[in-house]
C-alpha cells in the first residue's frame, strides 16, 4: 500500500470498473505545504516543513519531498530538521488554508449536497444521486480532481468505493495526485492483503496488539475467531473490525457536522518553569477556545488540559463541569485547577486546553446563570475583536504579548459553506 511519502502508490486505469460504488473520499495532497508552494512557486520540488522556524514547534505539514526523509506531521521541527537538514521551514498561514478549504468544499457542493467534511482538507461525498447529472462515480471523481486543480491550483487524491471505509483506504493508497476505484465486487480482494494498520480507525496501539498475536493483514482478521479478536481489542472493537474487514460499513455520508471537541495548544520557544506565565497561558488558550465555542453556538460540559514536559512525556487531565459553559474565564479557572493537580518535575514544552462533550448553547434557559456577567463581558470583547481585530481588545494580563501565527488550532475544521 501507499505510505505517507507517496511510495507504493496505486492508481486506477481510466477504464476501471466502478460498478456498485457511490462513495468518494477526497483528500488534498500535503495541503498546507501545497498551499505554500502555490503562493511561492520557488518552493516547488523542494523539501518543505510547515511550522515555526525556531524548531520548538511541531510539524504542521510537510511536502512529499520532505516526507521521503521520514518527516511526519506532529513531529518536533527540530527532529524533522535532523532527518532532513536541507528542508525549508515555512511559517503557517492558517487564514489562507481556510480560504482555499472553503473553495474546495464549494466545488464538492456544486456536485452533490451530500458532503461530509472530515477536516479542513478532506471530505466524503455520496454521489449515488448525482449519476444522472454527472455520470458514473469514477467519472465524477475524475471531474472533481480536474475542477479542484483548475480552480485552486492544488491537487487531491480520491478513493471511490461502495463504503466510506474502503473509499478512505483507497484515497490514501493513491496519494499523491491519484485516484483508486474499488468496485463492489473487488472489495474483498482489495482488503485481504492490506495491513491492519491501513484500516481507518486502527491506531498504533491496536495495531501492535494485533500484530503481537500474528494478525498482520485484514485477511488475518477475517480468519481469526471472534472470541479471540474480542479478547485482543475488546468486544465492541472486535465487532467493528470483523465487519470492516469483510467490507461491511453501514455508515452513511452525514451532512450534519457535529463538533466533538474544540482545542488550542501552544509549543513554547523555550521550556517554561514559571508558574505565573503558565497560568496566564492557560487563560489565553481558554479564551481562544471559548471564542470558537461562542462562534459555533456550543457549550462545553468538560474541560481538559494537555501538558508536555521537556522530555516529551505528555499527560492530560479533564473535569466535567457542574454546568456547561462557553465562557473563557470559567474554562480558564477549571484549566488552572487541573494544572495545579499536576506535579511539574520538569520544565514544560507544550500546553493545551480543550473543550469536550459539546452541546448546543443554552443561554437564557436557566433561572440562574452564574456566568451571565462574564458572558456579557466576553460578548463585548467578541464584538470589539470582530470590528477592530483580535489584538484590539485583550485582558490586561496579555498586554505586550502577541499570539504567534504558528499556534494552530488542533484538528481545525473547514469553514462553513454559505449558500
Amino acid at each position: 500500500m501507499g505510505r505517507g511519502d507517496g511510495s507504493g502508490r496505486i492508481v486506477s486505469a481510466d477504464d476501471a470498473d466502478d460498478a456498485g460504488t457511490g462513495i468518494l473520499h477526497v483528500d488534498m495532497d500535503a495541503f498546507y505545504a501545497a498551499v505554500e508552494v502555490l503562493d511561492n512557486p520557488s518552493l516547488r520540488g523542494k523539501p518543505i516543513i510547515v511550522g515555526a522556524p525556531e524548531g520548538r514547534s511541531v510539524v504542521s505539514s510537510a511536502s512529499y519531498e520532505a516526507r521521503r526523509f521520514g518527516v511526519r506531521s506532529a513531529m518536533p521541527v527540530s527532529q524533522a530538521l535532523r532527518l532532513c537538514p536541507a528542508a525549508i521551514v515555512v511559517t503557517p498561514h492558517f487564514d489562507r488554508y481556510l480560504a482555499l478549504s472553503s473553495e474546495v468544499m464549494s466545488i464538492f457542493h456544486d456536485v452533490t449536497p451530500l458532503v461530509e467534511p472530515l477536516s479542513i482538507d478532506e471530505a466524503f461525498l455520496d454521489v449515488r444521486g448525482a449519476r444522472r447529472l454527472w455520470g458514473s462515480p469514477g467519472a465524477i471523481a475524475r471531474m472533481l480532481r480536474q475542477r479542484v486543480q483548475d480552480q485552486t491550483g492544488l491537487t487531491c487524491s480520491v478513493g471511490v468505493a461502495a463504503t466510506k471505509h474502503v473509499a478512505k483506504m483507497a484515497s490514501t493508497i493513491s496519494k499523491p495526485d491519484g485516484m483508486l476505484i474499488v468496485s463492489a465486487a473487488e472489495t474483498e480482494a482489495f482488503l485481504r492483503p492490506r495491513s491492519v494498520r491501513a484500516m481507518w480507525g486502527v491506531g498504533p496501539k491496536s495495531a501492535e496488539s494485533l500484530e503481537a498475536r500474528g494478525i498482520r493483514t485484514i485477511a488475518d482478521i477475517i480468519e481469526t475467531p471472534r472470541d479471540v479478536l474480542d479478547r485482543i481489542v475488546g468486544p465492541a472493537s472486535g465487532e467493528r473490525l470483523s465487519q470492516l474487514a469483510r467490507g461491511i460499513d453501514p455508515r452513511e455520508v452525514s451532512t450534519t457536522r457535529v463538533e466533538k471537541s474544540i482545542g488550542h495548544e501552544e509549543t513554547f520557544h523555550e521550556d517554561v518553569w514559571d508558574p505565573a506565565f503558565l497560568r496566564s497561558e492557560l487563560l489565553r488558550l481558554s479564551d481562544r477556545v471559548a471564542r470558537r465555542l461562542r462562534k459555533g453556538g456550543w457549550d462545553a460540559a468538560t474541560v481538559a488540559i494537555k501538558v508536555r514536559f521537556a522530555d516529551f512525556t505528555t499527560i492530560s487531565r479533564s473535569r466535567t463541569l457542574s454546568e456547561p459553559t462557553d465562557v473563557g474565564q470559567r474554562i480558564g479557572d477549571e484549566a488552572r485547577d487541573l494544572f495545579a493537580s499536576i506535579e511539574a518535575r520538569q520544565p514544560i514544552r507544550l500546553l493545551g486546553v480543550r473543550a469536550e462533550n459539546l452541546r448546543p448553547a443554552a443561554h437564557g434557559q436557566s433561572l440562574w446563570d452564574d456566568d451571565e456577567d462574564r458572558r456579557k463581558l466576553e460578548d463585548t470583547l467578541d464584538a470589539a475583536s470582530a470590528r477592530f481585530g483580535g489584538a484590539a481588545v485583550m485582558r490586561a494580563t496579555f498586554v505586550g504579548r502577541t499570539e504567534r501565527s504558528t499556534a494552530l488550532p488542533s484538528h481545525p475544521r473547514p469553514p462553513a459553506i454559505r449558500d
